[in-house]
């Protein structure tokens, strides 16, 4: 076992002198700043150029009762020259035109808005929304009832914002966010199923190359495979930890820079709005509700109230526990072929529990107590992404134990596990391997 920080440190230096690590520590932090930045700009976006539809109302019952904006005007023209205007659209000076055929009330298909060129969702909205209005108003008309207008009004204005408040232990109260843990959630999910992925799949690669360039042959004259096996491993996930505290501290630098910079320029139903796209599942209603009480310092609090150094703390452990686990089958497997072609056939056993993983920690956001979300949790191939998703929810501390407990006795199993066919396979050339042959090594490796 001491040569192992030996394979430890030539595996971590070799790895962090690559161009690729340093090119994508550098790009990494800003693809996450970016995923936080640019729903927010994108939102505060908008297309100044003024636009002019024409209007061909057959019925004449809408004329001058469509809404305009500042940058969207409407012209009502003569219904006889509207084949003309088909035929010579495009030198016509309009954006669109639009034909009303008939009553809308009785007939709402009878609307068609036309233009040789892709029209803007923003457009589309005005004209729906500006002709539902007055569709509306018209109706309410017609039930001859004083004041119902306002009286509509008044309980369309009922609005609720609700607060989530947090209990201590103590009895003391902290303000929380559904919302916020929800995005921690998916990302935590996410950061864990990516890394366990990706370094693993590096360890499977990194013993393929060694094998076939066989220099594997001169390492273990030197050292036993078991230590060979086992440095590589730690010696990636030293570079995988690396990666992710520089992507953390770089994220936030990155984050923090760009709001000093631009936060005077978005307003915070802006922000809310952009908060709202990444967590993609809110409604426009909600969201404009809390739009109205939104402020940076509540949004700390509640980021806060998740108790963020348990969070990295948990992440770490099952990282580490659940990269250890993948990347001693990643090294049996790599042990195992001569190519990347004939991987295939030992890659599906595990890929599947990682894809499940991440499609149970996806609902695990909507209902992280369930039966099926307990047990993916306690599953050591899922529990690393799993569990992570379930964090952010207040997880009782005696199934977090449990879990990790099992994740990382189910290590040490799959380490000895993978390092008995670890130790056959390194060796072997020009072999077509199957689970049969594999299962032999297994075996052998007791004589």
């Amino acid at each position: 076992m001491n040569n192992i920080p030996l394979i430890l440190k030539r595996e971590y230096l070799t790895r962090v002198r690559k161009k690729s690590f340093v090119i994508m520590t550098i790009l990494g932090p800003l693809f996450f700043a970016a995923m936080f930045v640019i729903p927010g700009l994108l939102a505060n976006m908008s297309d100044t150029k003024t636009k002019v539809i024409a209007v061909v109302d057959r019925t004449g019952a809408y004329v001058d009762k469509i809404r305009e904006s500042d940058l969207i005007k409407f012209e009502y023209i003569d219904p006889a020259s509207e084949s003309n205007l088909k035929e010579d659209f495009t030198n016509s000076g309009y954006y669109a035109f639009l034909v009303i055929e008939d009553n809308l009330l009785e007939k709402p298909d009878a609307l068609k808005l036309y233009s040789d060129v892709g029209i803007t969702i923003d457009v589309k909205d005005h004209v729906n929304n500006s002709l539902k209005e007055h569709l509306r108003a018209e109706k309410l008309k017609s039930f001859e009832v004083e004041g119902l207008d306002s009286i509509i009004e008044d309980i369309n204005k009922v609005r609720i914002n609700m607060t989530t408040i947090k209990l201590g232990d103590d009895g003391s109260e902290k303000e929380s966010s559904t919302e916020i843990a929800m995005i921690i959630s998916i990302i935590c999910a996410f950061l864990t199923y990516m890394f366990v992925f990706i370094y693993g799949a590096q360890v499977m690669q990194g013993v393929m190359e060694e094998k076939a360039s066989r220099i594997v042959e001169v390492i273990i004259s030197s050292v036993r495979p078991f230590e060979l096996m086992l440095g590589k491993i730690i010696g990636i996930a030293l570079v995988a930890l690396t990666q992710v505290a520089l992507w953390i501290i770089l994220t936030g630098v990155i984050v923090t820079a760009i709001k000093a910079g631009f936060t005077g320029g978005i307003d915070q139903a802006t922000q809310m709005q952009a908060l709202d796209m990444a967590a993609g599942s809110m409604d426009l209603e909600s969201g404009a509700a809390q739009a109205d009480g939104f402020n940076i310092d509540g949004l700390l609090s509640s980021i806060n109230s998740l108790n963020p150094l348990r969070t990295v703390f948990l992440f770490i452990l099952y990282f580490i526990g659940g990269y250890m686990i993948y990347s001693s089958l990643y090294a049996a497997i790599g042990a195992a072929v001569d190519n990347q072609t004939d991987t295939q056939q030992f890659m599906m056993p595990i890929t599947i529990p990682i894809l499940i993983a991440f499609y149970v920690a996806i609902a695990a956001f909507r209902n992280p107590h369930s039966d099926l979300v307990f047990w993916f949790s306690m599953i050591p191939l899922t529990s690393p992404i799993v569990m992570m998703a379930r964090v952010p929810f207040d997880v009782p501390i005696w199934e977090i134990l449990v879990s990790l407990v099992v994740l990382y006795a189910s290590f040490v199993f799959t380490t000895w596990f993978a390092a008995r066919i670890y130790r056959v396979g390194i060796l072997m050339y020009g072999k077509k391997v199957t689970y049969k042959e594999l299962w032999k090594w297994f075996r052998y490796s007791d004589k």
